[in-house]
């Protein structure tokens, strides 16, 4: 089916509407890629309901794969390399009868390869349809990380050797000497298993005895592999080139980034090198933007939090601040919010420091202090640009402060982040900053704030009884709820407990979701920003909106079976 044939039949089944369609038919034309390629990247539709849907358009049935009892010798029966060009999988072997998933089931060259491997294994085909998710999960089994680096290792007959020559490509063995290949080998496959694990962030740490290899996977670090020091410096030194870092260079830190093709998908990364006395560690940020762009959904954004975003949004200007601590997701909100504007009848203009994920119709600019190009000096430029929507990464400084307010009252939507702890901080924070506080009840539409917290594995979850204690704190939390949303949840409360599985890698999470409260600018906020805006009355006047607090849209979480109730407690404060 070509790629029209299938977005319209898409549209037709209401899984797409008619403005995406026709932006996808153009990037497809364009890009010359699959329509399907862009969808899962973008995470426009949910990849099992698109498996299903398929499942009735193909007329194949769709067969969901389970890791927990897959037998790995089944790899042996297709070659990798068939099951990458094809986007075919194993599914199970019966006797004769070899039951192979497909992504692509009127794939002709695909269906040949599979009567090939039919014909010479002596078997009959069953053939089921699968998903993107499930697909990549079979890949991953190819590729063990760990006896890669092994094998790597062993193949090393130098200690510590990169000539340094200025390369873009994680992988070029077939440039490479004989002593630079295994490095590079390993600097590949690490980053490759770290995409392939969904991780944030890679950290080198030489150690005392070893080179310490981490992850940091749903907010917690785990050490994946331990590499012999004699080879630290060459890692390092790889990591350097292909971020075009000064190798010779390392009594100081350094910054940098490069962009490589992993999966399929293009993935960028920022990397920031450390001197330490036993050598340079480096931390390398992964900004996949398949991965770090988010629907309201997936953010965690629903019922009346949702409701009053979408009307934030659609308000001609004033600003939507979000704030929360370092690493609480703000930057995977705000982009969100500008997904939700993004069209080519808008001018969005963005600030960063530094750009995390580069967005299609967006132009986004970074910040360099180092050379006077500042949040407060970029502001200045942006507004010279004809923006309809403003994005400012970080208010830091009283100057973007001021600036900021003074957009939002020049007809403009600003967008921007705040170090504060609940939402209601906002208003006071931004005073501090020397903004006059007549100006802020014009200025700012809406103040959210948010925490994240580790979602828990849906294929292991258990339910369970709460405690009596952990039932008062519950009861607790709904009182102050509106009746029409505790109304829905029932003494003795039940919550979900981790478990650990194949699946989350025995761990019992898999992902991470925001717990939110979202603060609105009324005539009563108005008159306590003009009166005495202190904390207390603007969290008084908090609870006369009825706002869903962190607590409280964790609990309602923890009811529906998204998250631990531990996490809730351990992210946030009774108030």
């Amino acid at each position: 089916m070509k790629d029209d044939q299938f977005l319209d039949a898409l549209q037709k089944g209401n899984l797409i509407d008619e403005t995406v369609a026709t932006k996808l038919k153009r990037e497809v034309l364009l890009s010359g890629r699959l329509a399907e390629e862009i969808i899962y990247e973008r995470r426009l539709i949910d990849d099992v309901v698109l498996a299903n849907f398929k499942s009735q358009l193909y007329g194949v049935p769709y067969q969901k794969i389970d890791f927990d009892n897959f037998d790995d010798k089944l790899l042996e029966l297709i070659p990798e390399e068939t099951v990458r060009t094809y986007a075919v999988t194993p599914i199970s072997r019966a006797e004769n009868l070899f039951v192979i998933g497909m992504l692509h089931p009127d794939d002709q060259k695909a269906q040949d390869a599979l009567k090939f491997i039919a014909r010479r294994g002596h078997f009959n085909l069953g053939i089921y349809l699968i998903s993107y998710t499930d697909w990549q999960g079979i890949l991953r089994k190819y590729s063990p990380y760990k006896s890669v680096l092994e094998a790597a290792v062993r193949s090393l007959n130098v200690k510590s050797n990169d000539g340094g020559r200025g390369v873009v490509s994680l992988e070029e063995r077939n440039q490479a000497s004989l002593e630079e290949a295994p490095i590079i080998r390993i600097v590949a496959d690490t980053l490759k298993e770290a995409v392939e694990g969904h991780a944030s962030d890679v950290h080198v740490e030489p150690q005392e005895n070893y080179l310490r290899i981490r992850f940091r996977i749903d907010g917690e670090l785990h050490e994946i592999a331990s590499l012999p020091l004699e080879i630290a410096q060459a890692v390092v030194s790889r990591i350097k080139v292909i971020s075009n870092l000064k190798i010779d260079e390392t009594r100081i830190p350094q910054d940098g980034r490069f962009r490589s093709r992993i999966l399929n998908r293009e993935i960028d990364f920022r990397v920031a090198t450390f001197p330490t006395p036993l050598g340079e560690k480096v931390a390398i940020r992964i900004l996949d933007s398949t991965v770090g762009l988010k629907t309201f959904d997936q953010l965690g954004l629903v019922g009346r939090n949702l409701e009053i975003i979408k009307k934030g949004l659609a308000k001609p200007f004033g600003m939507i601040i979000v704030s929360g601590p370092t690493g609480s997701g703000k930057s995977t909100t705000l982009y969100s919010l500008l997904q939700t504007l993004n069209n080519e009848n808008v001018n969005i203009v963005s600030l960063e420091d530094p750009v995390e994920y580069f967005i299609s119709g967006l132009n986004q600019s970074q910040v360099r202090p180092e050379i006077g190009y500042d949040f407060a000096s970029g502001l200045r430029q942006i507004l010279r640009q004809d923006p309809d929507v403003i994005m400012v990464g970080e208010i830091r400084d009283n100057e973007t402060a001021g600036l900021a307010i003074h957009a939002a009252l020049t007809g403009h939507i600003v967008l921007s982040t705040l170090h504060t702890n609940n939402a209601a901080g906002v208003i006071p924070r931004l005073i501090d900053m020397k903004v006059e506080p007549f100006l802020l009840p014009a200025a700012l539409n809406l103040m959210v704030a948010q925490r994240l917290v580790p979602l828990l594995c849906e294929n292991c979850k258990a339910p369970l009884e709460a405690p009596p204690a952990i039932q008062k704190e519950i009861k607790h939390a709904l009182e102050n709820l509106p009746s029409e949303i505790a109304g829905q949840y029932k003494e003795p409360y039940k919550i979900y407990r981790a478990v650990g599985c194949n699946k989350c890698n025995q761990k019992g999470f898999s992902g991470r979701i925001a717990l939110f409260e979202v603060f609105e600018m009324s005539h009563a906020v108005e008159a306590i920003i003009i009166s005495d805006p202190t904390a207390e009355k603007l969290l008084a006047e908090t609870r006369k909106q009825n706002m869903i607090t962190l607590r409280q849209d964790g609990v309602l979480k923890a009811l529906a079976g998204k998250i631990s109730i531990e996490g809730v407690f351990r992210e946030t404060s009774d108030d």
